[in-house]
């Protein structure tokens, strides 16, 4: 907002600026002084015309502000534009989301960071767009009025509409008391009446409608069960980044899978017994997954190796454990990282998972939920896995499988039991994992699992 008032003369005039110059002597440059001096007495002119006014004048200035494709992470510089929230005219609120990019990760939602009505729109749906690419331009401003006033005007007309209406009608019962209208009403209620017998008496009109698309169902269901055609659907960023990790891990890593059972009596009745109090003072679920999460910081902490990576010529330990756990979404498996998790209790892993989870079929997990991580566990048994051999998720060194609990016949002190027994598999980099180590792994985890109280007494 630029407004007009008195105040003194900061600068020297323009025509004082050329009096003070040197003297122009060839025609262009008198020319160009003419041309000065004729504009400075026209800003003279409008400027005294201006303050002389016992109005105070004020301009409102809208500009134009072009909003670019925001940071997204560090190790994302492009996307694809999945949505258009708004259209060109459109009036964007500050921090409303306008767009939605595609990632190789995650959906990044884009909030316009001032308000103003959308000018251009510099990309279209399913485009890639770079990190610091104009994405689209505003007008700044704030709420048009146009809309409301366009708002305002019409309820008077349908006010007006509702009189005129209401007037019409009293008009019409005051100038015709006659009962020729509401005879006309009958007369027109008794075809209607008698329009049901019609519909009645003619069902075969209609009836061949439906006897069409009977007819067209069978051929459809044949064509369905029989059919031999073809249809491609591109892969999103997110499915395009997995195919090409997995395939760079199956190349990369040295990898090799080991297998061990579990008996699960004992964790299924800790589970059992304990659930209802921790549902009921926690409002959290208890599952299995705490319980693997923990014996496997357990394990890891006898096996450091197992928590290590390859950079380089060198190996890399880590003496924390960022549990990454394979969370199934309808465009694929993503693995958010529950960090630090040998600190966290049972209790705390829970509600972490739990968050997980919700974020996931909601869409909402972002960027940060993912990076990192030190060791990835995947749960196929909630899809009934009786046995696999996972991939290991680069740049980590191993991931641990957990499977369906399935009641086997065991022998138990010399006599055969049925028990809940559960296949895992580690899957590991045999670069720096020797078979040693991913045995020694599977035996502390089978170890902890069926006798909970180890964690307890770390033993």
């Amino acid at each position: 907002m630029i407004s007009a008032v008195r105040s003194k003369p900061v600068a020297r005039p323009l025509s004082a600026l050329c009096r003070a110059s040197k003297p122009l002597s060839t025609p262009s440059a008198r020319a160009t002084r003419r041309h000065l001096s004729i504009n400075t007495l026209a800003a003279t002119t409008a400027t005294s015309h201006c303050l002389s006014s016992p109005y105070r004048t004020q301009i409102r200035c809208y500009a134009d502000y072009v909003v670019k494709v925001p940071h997204m992470a560090d190790s994302i510089s492009e996307g694809s534009l999945k949505q258009w929230n708004k259209k060109v005219g459109d009036f964007v609120a500050l921090d409303e989301e306008i767009a939605t990019i595609e990632t190789d990760k995650v959906d990044v939602a884009v909030n316009s960071p001032k308000a103003g009505t959308v000018l251009e729109l510099y990309a279209k749906e399913d485009d890639t767009v770079a990190v610091g690419a104009d994405l689209f331009k505003l007008e700044l401003g704030d709420t048009p009025a146009g809309g409301n006033a366009e708002a305002k005007k019409d309820e008077p007309k349908e006010e007006q509409a509702k009189k005129e209406e209401s007037s019409n009608n009293h008009a019409k019962d005051g100038s015709s008391k006659q009962e020729q209208p509401q005879k006309e009403e009958p007369k027109k209620e008794t075809p209607a009446a008698a329009a049901p017998p019609k519909s009645s008496s003619s069902p075969a009109k209609p009836s061949p409608a439906p006897a069409k698309s009977t007819s067209s169902e069978p051929p459809s269901q044949h064509a369905a069960a029989f059919s031999r055609e073809e249809r491609g659907v591109k892969m999103n960023r997110m499915r395009q980044t997995i195919a090409k990790r997995l395939k760079q891990s199956q190349e990369t890593a040295a990898s090799l899978t080991t297998f061990n059972e579990i008996d699960m009596t004992n964790l299924m009745k800790f589970r059992a017994t304990y659930k209802d109090a921790v549902l009921k003072k926690h409002d959290v679920k208890l599952g299995y997954m705490s319980a693997f999460v923990k014996a496997t910081c357990f394990a890891l902490k006898e096996v450091p190796a197992v928590n290590a990576r390859i950079e380089g010529d060198s190996i890399i330990y880590n003496d924390y454990v960022d549990v990454s756990v394979a969370v199934a979404t309808p465009k694929g498996l993503v693995t958010p990282v529950i960090r630090n998790a040998e600190s966290l209790s049972f209790i705390q892993v829970e509600k972490s998972i739990a968050q997980y989870g919700a974020k996931a079929r909601d869409g909402q997990i972002a960027i940060e939920d993912l990076s990192g991580g030190t060791f990835t566990i995947s749960n196929g048994g909630v899809f009934g896995s009786m046995m696999g051999t996972p991939i290991i998720n680069m740049p980590q060194s191993a991931i641990l499988g957990m499977h369906a609990i399935k009641e086997r016949p065991v022998a138990i002190n010399g006599q055969v039991e049925i028990r809940p027994m559960m296949y895992v598999a580690l899957t590991y980099d045999h670069r720096i994992i020797d078979g040693r180590e991913a045995v020694t792994f599977l035996v502390k985890l089978r170890d902890v699992i069926e006798d909970p109280a180890r964690l307890l007494l770390d033993v």
